[in-house]
């Protein structure tokens, strides 16, 4: 069975804990897992229920339950605007869950697809005054004659999950195809033609921008600023009329005419309002459809309310008190110039905020040399199979991930890793996909492609962590929910006390007042606080190999005080390795050295030694035999074959090399051959205090067994671990060693990596526990371990880091996953994570000010201490800009950089 939580498979008799819900029990690895469990039951069940349709959009019929749909949604500028889209999206029937994610502009659906369907919740989301954000994609299809026909290849295209829509010309012989960015590929649409019976030819965009979301952006930003220069250049005019007083061929002339120019100017304010503005009064109506308000709602009201008092100033004026028929077109137009380049200007940087993502998907080689049919040809990488022999020269970026079959090279592997050193490749090794081959060619075989690739995995896992939001970020969610309803009150509330107790003119001071209110007003500053620099948090981390799996990973690691490393594999290299070759006293006698063999090595007494006990494990099947073989082979000595070999269980092995028997082994097959190493024991011991396995060689030398020296054997420490583990000490956490092996042992390597608490003798299974006690002491513990033997520890752990390499990245093991395998990701992960904790801070602080200050300032709250009055157009760019000020911020992780790299 499996916990719904971690998703580790679990024994119903090992589980820590099980509950009973909705009439099943469900089974824990751990008491964390529980208790998340209790906080959220709803969510973990009905996660299990949800499989996601293979491109994570549409219906897939072999998965039954509902589906997950994710659907990136154009012109989403304000945080409250969700609110509106989740409501409309939730009266689907047939919709279970919405949410929709303002920071990345996607929304996410999980929905009854027998009940429901894709165009539906499009539908939904258009009906909310938002469009669906798609590419699209020309597909040549060759043969295509029968106008008849095309209704079964529309009817193939619209099946594809992703597809929105697909239009087939008979005529041209094309196929137009828009769909959700990302979750399409041409491998997908030419399947669905080829079904039909016709062949998809090839991509007809030779030029398609590599990121669509970009180019949607960029787009946006595009339109914003045209509509920004159109409403700029009409409120100069209105601007200069509407305060005639200050120019001098206008204060002269009668009230009469003023009014007629007044008259033009409502007219010209209109375009700004309804074409300029239109996406606030079509956003506060959609918010009004659906009984809510947002940011729209409070741009609409007071730039509205100015025109329409304006209007009625002009065309009633004995209608009003005296002195306050007065037109405020200036406060309609220049607000909503101001307001939409600041979001012209918050568009620009919200792109600079995925960058990461951008980097990562450049990583992508466009094409691939592979052999098919025994020629080498050049295709796109989208059409490159599992399987594929492909060619790599030196200079080129590796297409797929696959296993090298021919040939050596090196690899800079640093884009994806973050190991800044290139890797050695030889025949069986891995490459990954996106990675640049430095020296020699060499052919690999495919065995992961597209979506399956390791960039594409990192890639996805970033977009959906860049989604997520830390606890920190609940408190804003809570005071946007009720901002925009309590800024509206307080308008009200101004005009009311203005008009009521307030100096003549009192009916202009109460709207000026109640307009400000409303344009000053900025929800999206606290909406945008902390998803944009989550994005910018994770995606940089992303780019030192660092995998963050969602926002609350993120906030967990800033607030870690002790971190438990695994030692195998996490401080050490997690394989043995030859570190000592010592000599006894008599050695060999130069007249016996095997050096008379042509395969023996020189003069040199330590490498004689090592070539007998290389020899004699050449036949052995023993852990350390590799070891010892690999040391040989390093060091330029090739073992010759031995005779007559056996091994002695719980001693050692013994075998004839060059006619002269040889010994290896532990003390034990000393002993019980007569061999004397009284001579060789303290340097032994020595080795063995640092934490290495030592190998006495015997061999005969007359007629009896003599010593002649032993060998050393370690899992040694990782190069970089030992200043990893002191930038961890220096940020104040403590580092703590855990491992199963002999105290003995476990203390040798920590006193070389400069751990001084170590837990010991420690099995598998009671590594969850001692995890368990740690916190139990009021310690907040991320633990680190290899993402598989160390499952329940790590989910056991406040944050869990998985230590992964190459292809073989353990996503699903922890809370964070550390590409390269070194312990400078926990570091750069720690770093990180403050950093964006700390950003995150500032940007609430700044926007909880500004909106604490900036309301009553505009309500009129100085006014009868200083006589001052906020104008409604700098409280318009004062708005505009706030959320400027939270993004630009936000980028400046972008300079982020790590101590130890």
């Amino acid at each position: 069975m499996r916990d719904p939580v971690c998703g580790m498979e679990i024994e119903e008799q090992a589980a820590v804990a099980s509950q009973v819900y909705d009439g099943r029990t469900y089974y824990f690895c751990s008491e964390a897992c529980e208790e998340q469990f209790l906080e959220k039951p709803e969510f973990f069940v009905g996660a299990q229920k949800e499989p996601v349709a293979s491109l994570t959009t549409g219906y897939n019929p072999d998965l039954p339950g509902p589906v997950h749909v994710e659907l990136p949604i154009a012109g989403l500028d304000c945080a409250t605007c969700v609110v509106t889209i989740e409501r409309s999206l939730l009266e689907v029937p047939g919709v279970e869950k919405a949410h929709v994610n303002f920071a990345l502009g996607k929304a996410h659906v999980t929905y009854d697809p027998h009940r429901a369907d894709l165009e539906q919740i499009v539908g939904a989301i258009k009906k909310a005054g938002y469009d669906v954000g798609a590419a699209e994609m020309r597909v040549r299809i060759a043969g295509l004659h029968c106008a008849s026909c095309v209704a079964f290849v529309e009817e193939a295209l619209h099946r594809v999950p992703g597809v929105l829509e697909a239009t087939v010309s008979p005529g041209t012989e094309t196929a137009l195809i828009r769909y959700v960015p990302g979750q399409v590929d041409f491998a997908a649409v030419k399947a669905a033609i080829e079904s039909t019976g016709y062949k998809a030819v090839h991509r007809l965009e030779e030029e398609e921008p590599p990121d669509q979301e970009a180019a949607a952006r960029e787009r946006e930003y595009r339109t914003l600023m045209r509509k920004f220069w159109f409403a700029a250049i009409v409120s100069i005019p209105i601007l200069l009329t509407s305060y005639p007083e200050f120019v001098p061929f206008l204060r002269d002339l009668p009230r009469t005419t003023l009014r007629l120019i007044w008259a033009v100017d409502a007219v010209l304010a209109l375009p700004v309002l309804f074409w300029s503005g239109q996406r606030f009064f079509t956003g506060a109506w959609s918010a009004f459809k659906h009984h809510s308000a947002d940011m729209n709602t409070l741009i609409a009201l007071g730039t509205g309310a100015a025109w329409l008092y304006s209007v009625a100033a002009i065309a009633v004026p004995q209608a009003f008190p005296e002195g306050t028929a007065e037109p405020f077109f200036d406060v309609a137009a220049v607000v909503i110039a101001l307001v939409v380049l600041g979001q012209a200007l918050e568009v620009r940087a919200k792109g600079r905020t995925s960058e990461a993502i951008k980097k990562l998907l450049d990583l992508q080689a466009k094409t691939a040399r592979v052999v098919r049919d025994g020629r080498e040809i050049d295709i796109p990488v989208e059409e490159v199979l599992v399987g594929d022999i492909v060619i790599v020269r030196p200079g080129e970026k590796i297409p797929v991930d696959g296993v090298v079959i021919e040939g050596t090279s090196s690899i800079d592997e640093s884009m994806i890793t973050g190991e800044p050193i290139p890797v050695e490749k030889n025949p069986g090794d891995e490459v990954i996909g996106g990675t640049i081959n430095k020296t020699g060619a060499f052919r690999f075989r495919a065995t992961k492609v597209g979506k399956d690739t390791a960039l594409a995995q990192i890639v996805k896992l970033v977009q959906q962590a860049q989604g997520t939001k830390p606890p920190i970020a609940r408190l804003a969610d809570v005071i946007s929910s009720y901002f925009v309803p309590t800024v509206m009150i307080i308008a009200v509330l101004a005009f009311l006390i203005w008009f009521n107790v307030g100096p003549e003119p009192r009916l202009a001071f109460a709207l000026v007042t109640a307009v400000t209110t409303l344009v000053i007003a900025c929800p999206c500053a606290l909406g945008l606080a902390t998803p944009m620099s989550v994005m910018v948090g994770v995606g940089k981390a992303a780019e030192y190999g660092v995998l963050i799996r969602n926002g609350e990973s993120l906030q967990k690691a800033a607030e870690l005080d002790t971190i438990v490393l695994d030692k195998t594999g996490t401080v050490t290299k997690g394989k043995p390795e030859l570190t000592d070759v010592v000599v006894a006293d008599s050695g060999l006698p130069t007249e016996e050295s095997p050096n008379a063999d042509r395969s023996a090595p020189g003069h040199d007494p330590e490498s004689a030694i090592l070539w007998l006990a290389a020899s004699v494990e050449k036949a052995s099947e023993h852990p350390l035999a590799q070891a010892i073989l690999d040391g040989a082979r390093e060091r330029g000595i090739e073992p010759t074959d031995p005779s007559d070999f056996r091994a002695i269980p719980g001693h050692g092995i013994e075998a004839t090399v060059n006619g002269r028997r040889v010994w290896l082994g532990n003390r034990r097959l000393m002993e019980r051959e007569g061999v004397d190493i009284t001579s060789l024991l303290d340097r032994a011991e020595a080795l063995e205090a640092e934490g290495k396995t030592v190998m006495f060689v015997a061999a005969t030398v007359g007629d009896r067994p003599t010593a002649v020296g032993f060998i050393a054997v370690a899992d040694t420490i990782k190069e970089d671990s030992v200043p990893a583990i002191r930038a961890l000490q220096q940020m104040g956490l403590e580092v703590i060693m855990l491992t199963g092996d002999n105290r003995r042992t476990a203390e040798a390597i920590a006193r070389q990596a400069g751990i001084t608490r170590v837990l010991a003798e420690v099995l598998p299974e009671q590594k969850a526990a001692e995890v368990r006690a740690l916190q139990r002491e009021g310690r907040k513990v991320g633990m680190v371990g290899d993402g598989i033997n160390d499952a329940p520890a790590l989910a056991q752990a406040d944050v869990g880091f998985a230590i992964g390499t190459g292809t073989d990245v353990a996503i699903e093991a922890a809370d964070i996953t550390l590409v390269g395998g070194s312990l400078r990701g926990v570091v750069t992960a720690i770093e990180t994570s403050k950093a964006t904790m700390r950003n995150i801070r500032e940007n609430l602080f700044g926007a909880f000010i500004y909106n604490t200050l900036g309301i009553p300032v505009a309500a009129g709250l100085l006014y009868p201490f200083f006589g001052i009055l906020l104008n409604p157009i700098i409280a318009g760019a004062a708005m505009a800009f706030s959320s400027v000020t939270v993004v630009s911020n936000a980028n400046r992780l972008r300079r982020f950089r790590p101590q130890v790299t």
